[in-house]
C-alpha cells in the first residue's frame, strides 16, 4: 500500500531506492558506505529494501583505462561486465558488517514486456525479500542493445517499484530536491510536493545528460517519479547525502503523491503487475 506522507517512510513495508552513477563512482565511490548505512538502518527496522544501482559502466571504466564514458555499444558492454562485478562486491563488502547479504538482479526492457519474464522477475525478488536478502537491481548492460534499453535507471526503478508493489520509490542524486527551473537560474524555487494530478509542463527541469559517467538529471527523475505515482507508488526525489534522513521519515526532498486509483496497463511504458 502506498504511503501518504514522507513521515511514513520510517515504518514502510517495502521501499525501492535508486542511486545514480555519479553519486557512487569516481570521487564519490566512498558514498557507497554511507548509503549502505542508511539501507541497513531501514532493513533493521523491518523494511524490505530493493536497491536499484547505476554505476556498472562508470565503475568498469578505470579497469579498461577509459577516461570518459564509451559511446560504442561493445565497449559499454565490456565496461559493464567488469564494473558490475566490482560494484556488487563493494556493496557486499559494506553490507557485511550488518550481516546483510546482497542478491544481484539484472534486467532488460524486454523482461518487462514479456509476461513470463516479468512474472519470473517479480517472483525472484519476492523470494529474495522473503529471505531478508537485499536485491541490487541494474540494467543488464552486457546484453542490452540501444533499441531495447530503459534509457536510464530512474525509469527502471519506477518499473521495479510497480512490479513488486512497493510502498514508495526514493530517487537519490546530488540535489536535495527538484526545482521549478535549474537551481542556478534566477527565480528557481524548490518543489516540496507534487499532487498525483499536477501539471508539470510549466517547470523547466533541464538537460538529461549530466556528466561524463552517467545519464539522468532532474527531468528523468520527475518523469520516473510520475510513472511510479501513476501506478500507485509514492515517490521522493532527494540527495544521496540525505538517504538516512529520508528513510527515517524526515521532511526533505520533493514528494510525489501516489495516484489513489492506480493505472495498471501492461507493457514497459507503464507496467502492470499481472
Amino acid at each position: 500500500m502506498s504511503l501518504i506522507s514522507r513521515a511514513e517512510l520510517n515504518g514502510a513495508r517495502r521501499v525501492v531506492v535508486k542511486v545514480g552513477s555519479s553519486s557512487i563512482s569516481g570521487e564519490n565511490a566512498g558514498k557507497i558506505d554511507s548509503l549502505v548505512d542508511a539501507l541497513a538502518q531501514a532493513h533493521a527496522r523491518g523494511t524490505e529494501v530493493v536497491l536499484v544501482s547505476s554505476g556498472a559502466i562508470a565503475t568498469g571504466m578505470p579497469y579498461l583505462r577509459l577516461d570518459e564514458r564509451p559511446t560504442d555499444l561493445a565497449t559499454q558492454q565490456a565496461a559493464a561486465a567488469v564494473g558490475q562485478n566490482v560494484l556488487v562486491y563493494r556493496y557486499q563488502d559494506a553490507l557485511r558488517q550488518y550481516g546483510i547479504v546482497a542478491g544481484q538482479v539484472l534486467l532488460t526492457a524486454g523482461d518487462f514486456d514479456d509476461p513470463t519474464h516479468r512474472s519470473n522477475a517479480r517472483r525472484a525478488m519476492e523470494r529474495l525479500l522473503g529471505l531478508r536478502i537485499l536485491p541490487i537491481v541494474n540494467e543488464n548492460d552486457t546484453v542490452a542493445t540501444h533499441e531495447i534499453r530503459f534509457g536510464d535507471n530512474d525509469r527502471l526503478a519506477a518499473l521495479v517499484s510497480r512490479l513488486i508493489g512497493a510502498d514508495a520509490l526514493v530517487l537519490l542524486s546530488d540535489i536535495a530536491c527538484l526545482y521549478t527551473r535549474p537551481p542556478s537560474e534566477p527565480g528557481a524555487r524548490p518543489i516540496e510536493k507534487v499532487a498525483f494530478d499536477d501539471d508539470l509542463s510549466a517547470y523547466e527541469f533541464g538537460a538529461t545528460v549530466v556528466n561524463s559517467v552517467g545519464t539522468g538529471g532532474a527531468a528523468t527523475k520527475a518523469s520516473a517519479a510520475r510513472l511510479a505515482a501513476e501506478g500507485g507508488v509514492a515517490a521522493l526525489v532527494t540527495s544521496i547525502d540525505l538517504a538516512s534522513d529520508v528513510l527515517a521519515g524526515a521532511d526533505v526532498g520533493t514528494w510525489f503523491e501516489a495516484n489513489p486509483a492506480p493505472i495498471l496497463p501492461q507493457g514497459t511504458g507503464a507496467i502492470g503487475v499481472a
